[in-house]
């Protein structure tokens, strides 16, 4: 049986560093912090963990609500997207992940674009 993404990038420890280091880039941009205000970080943590570890393959399911439900009432554009994009890529490279297991989470991640921008 091949190994998954998540097995191969160090598991859950790996997921949770990557999320930590990613939040830390997002909440340091004060183009992005706006999105943040009122949230419960502890919890979209939580959720975040929970979406990187399911496109990572690993033995989580996403119980957050759907990407569109969840981002509808952000108003998010797409450069704001983008850089969203560019801290997770970052925030795997960091933590030692590989260019090919960076490249296919971020496609992954990229799939829920339309939905996360209400389009």
């Amino acid at each position: 049986m091949p190994q998954t993404i998540y097995q191969d990038i160090g598991g859950k420890d790996a997921v949770e560093a990557v999320v930590t280091d990613f939040y830390d880039q997002v909440l340091s941009d004060e183009q992005l912090t706006p999105y943040f205000d009122g949230m419960d970080m502890d919890e979209l943590r939580a959720h975040q963990i929970q979406f990187i570890s399911a496109v990572a393959g690993g033995p989580v399911n996403y119980t957050g609500d759907d990407m569109r439900k969840a981002h509808a009432y952000l108003d998010i554009d797409e450069e704001d997207f983008r850089v969203v994009g560019e801290y997770l890529k970052s925030a795997l490279q960091m933590n030692g992940v590989d260019d090919e297991n960076v490249e296919a989470i971020m496609v992954e991640v990229m799939a829920f674009k339309d939905p996360i921008l209400n389009r």
